[in-house]
């Protein structure tokens, strides 16, 4: 849909001027060319075309306002014409002539005459032509037939109408100053931009296309571009409309699939709450194939390991990523048996790596058992994981004294987003189908049998593989099928949401001897699926999937084997295979669950045909329109292209029309055929059926271009291919991804743009970063507007519709967001939002991407004599056509230049990055029915050839095309230079030419020798260049210019250094050679070497059309102007830049470092310094070895430069050694790309009080390169308040009420302890640590140490939250664009914000009642150099190198190639200086800019090297431990501390300190190891650090030695440095030249205009008292970066943390080292002692445990003799980590009721860490060990109860553990006691035993049900009571109920006893108690029955007796 508007012509203007016109519809405005000079009437004669979404409303409006244009002033406004489109809706064409209205909406005299077209979406395609159009005869006979096609009159228009600038010269010079606009697509090439010319900015900031409203004149001279520049206006240039050529990708190499380094560091710290009962943990850490064991934990269901684990990979980025982290816990597990799985936890690669900073940190892993899913959870377990490629550095969080998070709920180990209760779900993947499988006839046997036998079978056994979360499953083998039918589905059983990204489908071919892939497709679940609150499950499908791989031509190997298997990119078609995936949550409660999680395999019910969509026939057109830069190795034998789109086209196995197959099953086969004949139109009925593909062109013999190239003769006849092929019609697919991707295309355009205009400093970024935003939500409501229209069709999946809502959602909501983002663009917030845009970028790209395939790609090879060399792959759906615009591919029916590449590994390194052909192909592929305007596209003035067939068929296609036009043109380059190329040679220097690519010419620049930044200054001319079409076209789209830089080699082949491309600017011979397009401006292009950034060029380019007069008419060229270049051109005078004379002194300090050059150490060095020809060199060094700093300090020469600073050339640093006989050899060169920071601008006298630039004459370069701010003389007064947070501080005192100053009263020591003794006495109100630490004597470095870690923590804690904050207010923001949804936000907001709050809140409280107040450090969690900016205030140190870069980027490292390093400095600056800096007192002419230098003569120091401790090591030793020790180099000096190596840690502390002297400059590279102690061999070295002495000596940030917080002199923080602060604070001022210090009387000082105040009184040992100025100047000294000129930060005292590095490792991190270095120099007083850091000894303590009694502990046994239930119950106790310590109670037999008694007394001695909270244990790991390795544990206890069995295992009944730093209170009574102990541990009161001392009550046992559900077991009364090991020494206890202090014996019922040891005992105990009254009865009963038997047995007797009356 489009509206179109002819603008013809404007009548009875009046004057004379210049007119332009601007036409807005829809808030789009379009502006015509400039019409200079018109009188009454302006012919403009263009179109315009607006791409309309939505159909228009007969009531919109359309806009045309004509101006008066002016070069300076704002265009004044002539008169405005607006017409409703009601007619043009109704009739679709109108033409109007019509007068004009001015402001007051009166009439005027000036009439406008326009035609109008409005093409309606149901408008069909046949119908509608757009030249139809444009060639009504009035456009020809006036117009002169110059715009065939609209968009193009208009491209013209604008190029014509916006390229005017102001006229005079010096505005232009200050223009051409900021004209390299956006490097638009890829940073360096212009081309998509339809201009190429430097005026980029005529977009941007031209006077022609600004709105008359806003702009004053100033505005304009600088070009700034105001915000209501008109969208289209930008749009239109830089979405390139000029729709005949498309942009060509500049990268070559293809990355993926090559391997690189990845460390993945596992640290498994602890385990909790795992399921079972007394088990024997044990940690199985697994990635990809590798294991690895922890050490077994005994006896617990807590263990704590914490033990490091690293793996190390060499794959490819893709492998690694689909890695499988495994952690299980397994359960006993030992030598001879594996243990059962308790749980495990799996997660991919690459989820860690997607992470924040790459890496899980403290976060809880949940455990489940994959066996069962119906089990809950099985444990906890506590890691770090991380994942490092190499150049990647991790920030590990600060690892000091961790306090145990125990909120594990809040930590899991999940990413953002991942709910923490996830369930089990089935992935069912349905494999229905393959066809296109290539034929896998390698087998020889295959043929032999076909001999013998004559079977023709298909020779492939195809079978489907499909690998997710680490498993594998695999559907039947189908055999000799190339269709196969499997109709089978894979089950998975995983947690979802699952924590692997990628499902892996593979098609593999089953043979005997190894089965092959035939082709991989990886689906990324994250694009099926979405997990918003509207979100939906992962589905797909049925779909068919497009595999690529290897190319098709069968060998016995194949090289390229690992395409099939998914790495790299597919270099040809494979298969397609028809799948889906379903996935459904599992109700685990459901009993008929089948609960394993095997992956399960069954058959599945088929799709019918037509469910992927219904057959079309589509039509492929490819025309060849040239072909050049053909390799020279394939140059000899003749050469053709084939083009494929699936298996059609491809001459091996090509398919026909799928006809066969549908009749083979049967069903609707002819039906769908016939309606295929009757679509397509009538008039090509039968012929067009018969018509025969034609994919490959004829074969031709390439011509010779040059040296390296050759071409193929494509001049006036252009080959063409056509293919037609059946898919199944899901275009719909594809047009809404091209939808995205355009407007994501567009964004990242725009994003560009505005960070070129940042880097070049270019006015007003700001404004166009809104317009990119403005630009983006139109796009994205157009997109909710085109999707919506979405046909129904029923082969729509559910994935499309879900994918549609979503996407419709997300644009709606970018679109919104960026609305309101737009709004709040501002200067000074634009770099967080171009954050955010670039989110939007990212967004959009992932929604684009389309997972379910549809028509799979086009591949165009190059063959040479049928053998395959190099290919192209097309996206399909980029040459997709359509109706609507936006929907069209992006280089659909455009003339695009592709670069063919080698396939697979061939073209990895150096052969990947030469061009192996460039071709300009045009491309277009649609539904055969549509295929009317296939070559509207094509260069205009050609005829088509066809095939005889189709000789008079209109529609049939060509196969070659014959241009009739062709234009000829001359092409000037004009080469000026380049800088920092790539080194090529050995030397570290290259001998670079520069070679020019044109169609099918090429010329090369002269070589220049040995340098990296060559200037040419050369002007290549290309006569009698031929291009074919009409000229008009080639004005506004020319092909491109490559060109490629080499370096010239004396033998052999020159090497190829890098390609960059460019777009020349166009002039046609009837246009004039003036400004503004002309002359052009040289630009910078960005040269590539592979996916690798090599330098950048700086060139222009002009193409200029040969007129009927020939070349007279062309802008002369001068001739060479010096002779001694010959008949070399130089670049003329307008194009080269302006030059203004320049002077550069360059500070010579010294050379360090320097190794050998060819086997001789360097002796007599040199350095040459070289600038745009001029230069000087220094003096040289006599004796390097002795002295190798440089006696002359300051030399300067004079250069001409240019005014723009962007193209200052680069300057060149060599060091070359002066042997004997005058030779020299270089020994390495250093190019300073930029000298931006080191030109010196005067500062503005008007701004500033002259009299205070003193600053500057202190020659540190720094300083002038800070911005000067502008500062009044006045005084300022600065309070003093201490950095510390406030609640640390004691007192503070105000002064008299009308002073302001604040003095800061430091508390002496002796107050402090006075208060903390009173607060001793009065009742324990702050029970902290007052008692642990009662005196200053306690305090040691490490209180220091910890109290700043606590700080920093804090700090950092406070930033995130501060961040968070932020963030959320930005969402806020955001989100109020639409204000339904901020409703919702607010509401859920406002809980988490409450709670938030809270928490900060919270902490604060406590710390301001009971910290202690200690002085503190600084701890820098990074190097002090990356916090002092390298130190390089005015010493700059430049690298050195030499030695060609390595070609392939792995071993590329700078590192290698570093020969030494050159000390210096350079100062830039414009000549003349101002007269007043060279008049300054003390101005020594001699150090020019560099005044008050230090002399560089040799000086001594003493070097103190601190080491705390080093963290996370690399693992050096089999056992996965290390044993370090530390060894520094410094010089001559080599200390091992070898003796002192900690045995198997990876997180020694050291605490040591090391004296080293050193002579600088001999000795000023301190290098730290950290080596690996080894009993046999040598040590190895862990990691190292190293540390530039001498920057860090002479800095102004005085890095000698960290300025502490307080001033005191003696104590745990006594002063270090043997310079009182006072003295310091002088000396610098009277460096600085500032006026100072003065001490006035109450504590205060005044420095430059600054008054300090602070406390004026210090204390000695004894507590006396004394006057002192030196906390004063320490308040300055810690303020002294705010002092006028001379102030800059000082070096705090602190503590740094450095990365350890191994050279064998570059780039990865082998672990971290804590230390600080303080340097004296030797001729100052010597310092005191260093200061003590040795680590603090663990304390002895003694814990004493009795175990009272027990209550209603569960029964588990049941009686012999009566089956009663009871336990024979016992305790048993350890210290966690003591296991084999462990002591049990005795054992209380029987017990009925639970109840025990026992008065047990365990004693536990054990060492503990107060600081850290942890328990040191010392013991061998095994009998081999060689010594004892130290542990640091957590202080726990752990109780146990048990059941006493004597013939099987005691029975576990229940435990508690508590947490000796934190445990909760007993209960008072046994009643009182309950689960809520364990389980509520947040709420309830929590105690230290280490502050109680002594604690007594109840607490529950607990063990876990069949249900995993905590229940209680028992209840155990218990006391702890813990003493110091002096104490215990003095009240000794003993074990049990021993002697000393016995306890009495527990009174235990008399049914307590073993039955077994005291037969008599029971039986009278049974007797006795239990059953007396039961035998009592049994007795009777057994009487009475005695009774009735005697009874009945006399009784017959008796009664004969009593009858017969004997």
């Amino acid at each position: 849909m489009a509206l179109l508007l002819q603008l013809r012509t404007v009548t009875g203007l009046r004057g004379r001027a210049d007119r332009i016109a601007k036409a807005v519809f829809r808030g789009l405005s379009f502006y015509t060319r400039v019409l200079e000079n018109c009188e009454d009437e302006a012919r403009f004669d263009e179109t315009f075309r607006w791409p309309v979404a939505s159909s228009i409303d007969g009531n919109e409006i359309l806009e045309i306002q004509v101006f008066n244009y002016s070069k300076v002033f704002t265009n004044r406004l002539i008169g405005t014409f607006q017409m409703v489109l009601q007619k043009v809706v109704e009739e679709g064409q109108v033409e109007v002539t019509d007068t004009l209205i001015d402001d007051n909406n009166s009439a005027i005299q000036t009439s406008i005459s326009i035609e109008i077209r409005y093409q309606a979406l149901d408008g069909t395609v046949g119908a509608w032509n757009d030249k139809e159009f444009l060639e009504t005869p009035s456009v020809h006979s006036e117009g002169d037939g110059r715009y065939p096609l609209e968009t193009d009159s208009l491209l013209s228009s604008h190029r014509q109408g916006l390229d005017i600038s102001p006229g005079k010269s010096n505005q232009q010079s200050a223009e051409k100053s900021f004209r390299r606009a956006g490097k638009g697509v890829f940073s360096a090439m212009k081309l998509g931009k339809t201009r190429p010319s430097k005026d980029d900015h005529r977009k941007q900031d031209e006077p022609a296309v600004l709105e008359a409203e806003d702009l004053d004149r100033k505005a304009l001279l600088q070009g700034l571009e105001p915000d209501t520049i008109s969208l289209a206006s930008v749009t239109a240039v830089t979405t390139n409309v000029s729709n005949k050529r498309s942009k060509p990708d500049i990268k070559m190499e293809p990355s993926a699939g090559r391997p690189m380094d990845y460390q993945v560091s596992i640290t498994i710290i602890e385990a909790r709450q795992l399921v079972g009962l007394n088990m024997d943990p044990v940690v199985c850490v697994e990635v990809g194939e590798e294991k690895k064991y922890t050490s077994m934990k005994e006896s617990t269901n807590c263990p704590y390991y914490n033990e490091y684990f690293v793996f190390d990979f060499h794959v490819p980025p893709d492998v690694m990523f689909d890695k499988i982290i495994k952690l299980s816990v397994i359960h006993s597990k030992n030598l001879l048996r594996s243990g059962t799985l308790v749980g495990s936890f799996k997660m991919d690669v690459g989820t860690v790596y997607t992470q924040p900073e790459h890496q899980f940190y403290h976060k809880w892993a949940i455990l489940s058992d994959p066996e069962d899913l119906t089990a809950g959870l099985k444990g906890y377990l506590k890691c770090d994981i991380a994942v490092v490629g190499k150049g990647d550095n991790i920030k590990t969080p600060h690892k000091a004294n961790e306090t145990e998070e125990d909120d594990i709920e809040g930590n899991l180990l999940l990413p953002d987003g991942v709910p923490p209760e996830r369930q089990w779900a089935r992935f069912y993947i349905k494999i229905y189908r393959a066809e296109g499988l290539p034929r896998m006839n390698t087998s020889i046997m295959a043929n032999v049998k076909k001999a013998l036998i004559g079977e023709n079978k298909d020779l492939v056994d195809p079978y489907v593989q499909v690998v997710f979360a680490g498993q594998k499953g695999k559907t039947s083998i189908q055999k000799s099928s190339y269709e196969p039918l499997w109709n089978e589905q894979i089950i998975f059983t995983e947690m979802f949401p699952p924590l692997c990204k990628r499902i892996k489908i593979q098609i593999r071919d089953s043979d005997k001897v190894n089965d092959v892939a035939i082709g991989t497709h990886f689906i990324d679940l994250r694009k099926i699926s979405n997990e918003g609150d509207k979100g939906f499950l992962p589905t797909f499908g049925p779909a068919w999937v497009n595999m690529y791989g290897s190319t098709r031509n069968y060998t016995l190997m194949d090289e390229h084997q690992e395409l099939n298997e998914g790495l790299g990119e597919g270099v040809s078609f494979r298969a397609r295979l028809l799948m889906s995936l379903a996935v459904e949550i599992l109700d685990t409660t459901n009993p008929e669950i089948n609960s394993s999680t095997e992956v399960q395999v069954e058959q599945a019910t088929s799709v019918a045909d037509n469910c992927t969509g219904k057959m079309e026939e589509f039509f492929l057109f490819g025309a060849f329109l040239e072909a050049t830069m053909i390799d020279r190795k394939i140059g000899d034998k003749p050469i053709n292209f084939e083009v494929t789109i699936g298996n059609y086209g491809n001459q091996i196995d090509g398919m026909s029309k799928p006809i066969l197959r549908r009749k083979k099953e049967g069903g609707d086969g002819n039906e769908e055929e016939s309606e295929l004949l009757q679509n397509s139109s009538e008039d090509e009925g039968d012929e067009d059926g018969e018509m025969v593909s034609v994919s490959s062109s004829q074969p031709m013999k390439p011509l010779v271009t040059d040296r390296n190239y050759f071409h193929l003769p494509y001049f006036e006849k252009k080959p063409c291919i056509y293919i037609k092929s059946w898919w199944q019609d899901q275009r719909r697919r594809l047009y809404n991804a091209n939808i995205m991707d355009k407007i994501a295309d567009k964004l990242e355009e725009g994003l560009n743009d505005v960070q070129e205009m940042i880097k070049t400093e270019k006015p007003h970024p700001e404004r166009r970063l809104r317009g990119v935003l403005e630009e983006l939500s139109s796009g994205c409501l157009h997109f909710v507007t085109l999707a919506d229209k979405d046909q129904h069709h029923s082969s729509r999946t559910r994935l499309d519709r879900e994918r549609l809502k979503s996407c419709m959602r997300e644009l709606e909501n970018m679109g919104q967001q960026a609305t309101t983002l737009r709004s709040q663009v501002k200067k000074n917030t634009m770099k967080d939002k171009l954050k955010l845009v670039q989110n939007f970028l990212q967004k959009l790209r992932f929604l684009a991407d389309e997972p379910q395939h549809t028509i799979p790609d086009v591949f165009i090879w190059m063959m040479s004599n049928n053998k395959r060399i190099a290919y192209a792959r097309v996206p399909s759906k980029d040459i997709l056509y359509s109706i609507v615009d936006e929907e069209m591919g992006k280089d659909c029916a455009k003339v695009k230049t592709i670069f063919l590449k080698l396939p697979g590994k061939r073209g990895f390194g150096p052969a990947g990055w030469t061009v192996q052909a460039k071709m300009e192909i045009y491309l277009w592929l649609g539904l055969n029915k549509q295929r009317k305007d296939f070559l509207s596209g094509l260069p205009c003035g050609f005829e088509e050839k066809k095939t005889a067939r189709g000789q008079n068929l209109p529609s049939f296609p060509p196969i070659s095309l014959l241009y009739t036009k062709k234009q000829v043109f001359q092409l000037r380059a004009h080469m000026y230079q380049a800088r920092s190329l790539f080194a090529a040679d050995s030397s570290g220097l290259s001998d670079p030419f520069a070679r020019v690519f044109f169609i099918s010419q090429s010329q090369c620049t002269e070589v220049l020798n040995e340098t990296l930044c060559p200037t040419w200054d050369q002007l290549l001319v290309f006569d009698n260049v031929e291009l074919y079409g009409e000229a008009h076209e080639m004005r506004d789209d020319p092909p491109i210019i490559v060109i490629e830089i080499y370096d010239q080699d004396t033998v052999g082949k020159a090497d190829f250094m890098g390609r960059t491309f460019a777009k020349p600017v166009v002039k046609m011979s009837d246009e004039q050679y003036c400004p503004p397009r002309f002359p052009p401006q040289l630009e910078y292009y960005q040269i590539y070497r592979g996916n690798s950034t090599a330098g950048d060029l700086l060139a222009a380019f002009e193409l200029l059309q040969i007129g009927p007069g020939g070349k007279s008419d062309l802008p002369p060229i001068d001739g060479p102007t010096d002779m001694d270049r010959g008949p070399i051109l130089p670049v003329p005078l307008g194009i080269r830049p302006v030059l203004s004379k320049y002077r550069v002194e360059v500070l010579f300090w010294g050379l360090r470092d320097l190794k050998r050059v060819n086997l001789a150490q360097v002796d007599r060095p040199r350095v040459d310094i070289e600038c745009a020809g001029k230069g000087v060199q220094s003096a040289l060094i006599q004796n390097y070895k002795k002295n190798p700093n440089f006696s002359t300090l300051v030399k300067w020469f004079e250069v001409d430069l240019p005014e723009n600073e962007l193209l200052h050339p680069p300057l060149n640093i060599r060091v070359v050694d002066c042997r004997a006989f005058g030779r020299y050899t270089l020994v390495g060169s250093h190019a300073v790309s930029s000298l931006r920071k080191f030109i010196y601008r005067p500062p503005d006298k008007k701004a500033q009080h002259w009299n205070m630039t003193a600053k500057h004459l202190n020659g540190y370069l720094a300083m002038t390169n800070r911005a000067h701010r502008s500062r009044p003389t006045g005084e300022i007064v600065v309070n003093m308040e201490p950095e510390v947070p406030i609640k640390k501080m004691e007192t503070m005192v105000k002064l008299e009420a009308n002073s302001d100053a604040v003095v800061k009263v430091d508390v002496s020591e002796e107050e402090k302890e006075r208060k903390k003794k009173k607060k001793k006495g009065g009742g324990g109100g702050g029970e902290e640590v007052e008692e642990e630490e009662p005196d200053d004597s306690m305090l040691d470095w490490w209180s220091k140490y910890f109290a700043s870690i606590e700080t920093m923590k804090e700090q950092l804690r406070q930033q995130e939250a501060a961040a968070a904050e932020a963030e959320e207010k930005e969402e806020m923001e955001m989100a109020e664009g639409s204000k339904a949804q901020a409703k919702n936000k607010e509401k859920s907001k406002a809980p988490k914000d409450d709670k938030k709050k809270k928490q900060q809140s919270a902490p604060e409280l406590p710390e301001k009642k009971n910290k202690p107040r200690i002085d503190e450090l600084k701890v820098f969690n990074k190097e002090l150099e990356t916090e002092f900016d390298n130190f390089e205030d005015w010493l700059h140190t430049f690298n050195l190198l030499r030695g060609k870069i390595g070609d392939n980027d792995d071993n590329a490292t700078e590192e290698e190639r570093i020969v030494g390093r050159f000390k210096g400095s350079i100062c830039v600056y414009k000549m003349p200086l101002p007269d007043d800096i060279t008049k300054e007192a003390g101005y020594d002419p001699n150090f020019g800019m560099f005044q008050g230098i230090p002399s560089n003569d040799p000086i001594n120091v003493l070097v103190r090297v601190y080491v705390v401790r080093a963290t996370d090591l690399h693992p050096a030793d089999i056992n996965g431990k290390a044993d370090p020790y530390i060894a520094i180099k410094l010089g001559k000096t080599d200390i091992k501390d070898k003796e002192n190596y900690i045995s198997k840690q990876l997180n020694p502390v050291f605490g040591k300190s090391f004296d080293i002297e050193a002579t600088f400059p001999m000795e000023s590279m301190l290098t730290v190891a950290v080596y690996d102690w080894d009993l046999v061999g040598t040590d190895d070295l862990i990691g190292e650090t190293k540390i530039d002495l001498e920057n860090r000596y002479y800095s102004k940030h005085r890095a000698t030695c960290g300025v502490s917080q307080t001033y005191s002199i003696h104590g745990y923080n006594t002063w270090r440095d043997p310079m009182k602060p006072s003295q310091i604070l002088s000396k610098l001022c009277k460096d600085g030249k500032v006026d100072g210090p003065h001490y006035g009387p109450g504590g205060r000082v005044k420095v430059a205009n600054r008054v300090f105040t602070g406390p004026t009184e210090i204390e000695d040992e004894n507590g006396q008292k004394k006057q002192t100025d030196e906390h004063l100047a320490l308040a300055v000294l810690r303020h002294w970066e705010d002092i006028p000129w001379a102030g800059c930060k000082l070096v705090p005292e602190h503590v740094e943390t450095r990365p350890l590095l191994n050279p064998d490792k570059p780039g990865i991190e082998q672990g971290r080292l804590e230390m600080w270095v303080d340097m004296f120099p030797m001729d100052m007083p010597a310092p005191g002692p260093a200061i003590d850091i040795s680590p603090r000894k663990p304390k002895k303590y003694e814990l004493r445990v009795i175990v009272w009694n027990t209550d209603e502990v569960i029964l588990e046994d049941d009686d012999y003799f009566t089956g009663e239930k009871s336990s024979d119950i016992f305790v048993r106790g350890w210290l966690k980590g003591q296991q084999e310590d462990k002591q049990d109670t005795d054992v209380h037999y029987h017990s009925l009721t639970g109840e025990g008694n026992f008065n047990w007394r365990y004693i536990f001695p054990f060492d503990y860490l107060m600081a850290e909270e942890k328990i040191v244990i010392s013991k061998k790991e095994s009998m081999f060990s060689w010594d004892e390795t130290e542990y640091k544990i957590p202080a726990r206890l752990t109780l146990q109860v048990w059941d006493a069995d004597h013939f099987s295992a005691d029975d576990f009944l229940g435990a508690i553990e508590l947490d000796l730093n934190r445990f909760p209170r007993g209960a008072k009574t046994s009643k009182q006691c309950s689960l809520e102990m364990v389980t509520n541990e947040a709420e309830l009161p929590m105690i230290s035993i280490f502050k109680q001392k002594r604690v007594k009550g109840w607490w529950p046992f607990v063990a876990r049900d069949e249900n995993d559900e905590l229940e209680v077991t028992g209840k155990v009364e218990a006391e702890l009571h813990l003493l110091t090991a002096e104490e215990a020494e003095k009240s000794p206890a003993g074990l049990a109920r021993n002697e000393p202090d016995p306890l009495e014996k527990p009174n235990r019922p008399d049914t307590s006893f073993i039955w077994f040891l005291n037969p008599l005992k029971s039986i009278k105990y049974l007797i006795c108690t239990r059953y007396k009254w039961l035998i009592i009865k049994i007795v009777l009963a057994l009487l009475l029955l005695v009774m009735v038997a005697l009874f009945l047995y006399s009784m017959p007797g008796y009664m004969v007796k009593k009858l017969l009356g004997a």
